[in-house]
């Protein structure tokens, strides 16, 4: 895959999302938990969400289990807290893998793209976030505990 919209995904419903619905807006892709110590950056993220979403800004969350067994929920479990606990608006995924061989193939991708810290590719925890511009470039990788306030000026300078 070459491009961010070349690939497909599972929303939290298993229903196919192709990720060319999002070309054009400025997004912010996260590794998400509901067990996490993390966990309250829903908060921040869902305010950045609603603040910029009119202005072409979305946040794509992908549940996963792969950290401390943080996110054991199924599908309906993690919605509802989601919903009840933080409003969630924007979307949400199917649970995924973000490391190893089964590894969600546009993980596999974004890390390809934008290594970590000292430049290893692997996702260290949850809410690790990418930042990617409107035109499908990953253009920043935000540590686990970035919270979401800390990149609201570089979501506005990807805004214009």
């Amino acid at each position: 895959m070459a491009s961010l919209y070349d690939f497909t995904v599972q929303d939290i419903d298993d229903q196919p999302r192709a990720l060319e619905e999002w070309r054009g807006k400025v997004l912010l892709i996260v590794n998400v938990a509901s067990k996490c110590g993390f966990t309250p950056q829903y908060e921040g993220l869902e305010a950045l969400y609603r603040k910029h979403g009119p202005a072409g800004f979305a946040v794509l969350a992908f549940p996963c289990d792969q950290f401390g067994q943080q996110e054991p929920g199924d599908a309906q479990e993690i919605r509802n807290f989601c919903s009840l606990t933080y409003d969630v608006s924007f979307p949400l995924f199917a649970k995924i893998r973000v490391n190893g061989p089964e590894a969600e193939p546009l993980y596999r991708w974004l890390k390809s793209e934008k290594a970590g810290f000292l430049g290893t590719e692997a996702i260290k925890w949850n809410f690790t976030k990418f930042l990617i511009d409107r035109d499908g470039n990953v253009v920043r990788r935000f540590a686990p505990n970035d919270a979401p306030a800390k990149l609201e000026k570089d979501i506005v300078a990807l805004l214009g």
